[in-house]
């Protein structure tokens, strides 16, 4: 892996992306750091996200629509989210199952070295009891 110089724009991003405290796309970080007058562009928001999901240091994952949003990543290895559609509210779970059946299934048909990404999105209590409400 190549080491990328930290720059003051890439720590920036990293901060708003900690202080979003959910998942958020690349488009709602830069709309977050043009309000806050930065002058960081969207393609230096893209390319710092990338590099901080390359790292580890973000978890990036695809939304119900197929967008790539990303929220800062606390835990280290492999982990899974429960997320909120509607205010984004995340939860980090164990998915000791979903381990399990998916290396039953890829030994099954031959495979090794399987990999999986498993995140559940839905309502949180809160969202659910809005709506209704």
């Amino acid at each position: 892996m190549v080491q990328q110089r930290n720059t003051w724009q890439r720590d920036r991003v990293r901060e708003a992306l900690v202080d979003a405290q959910r998942f958020v796309s690349a488009q709602d970080l830069h709309a977050t750091l043009r309000e806050e007058n930065t002058g960081i562009g969207l393609a230096t928001v893209y390319r710092a996200l990338a590099t901080l999901a390359a790292s580890g240091e973000a978890d990036q994952l695809k939304s119900t629509d197929g967008e790539a949003i990303y929220r800062a990543c606390s835990s280290t290895g492999h982990h899974h989210h429960l997320i909120c559609r509607e205010c984004g509210t995340t939860v980090e779970i164990q998915a000791t199952a979903v381990e399990q059946w998916a290396r039953a299934t890829a030994a099954e048909h031959g495979f090794t070295e399987a990999e999986h990404v498993v995140d559940i999105f839905g309502l949180c209590a809160t969202c659910s009891k809005k709506d209704a409400g």
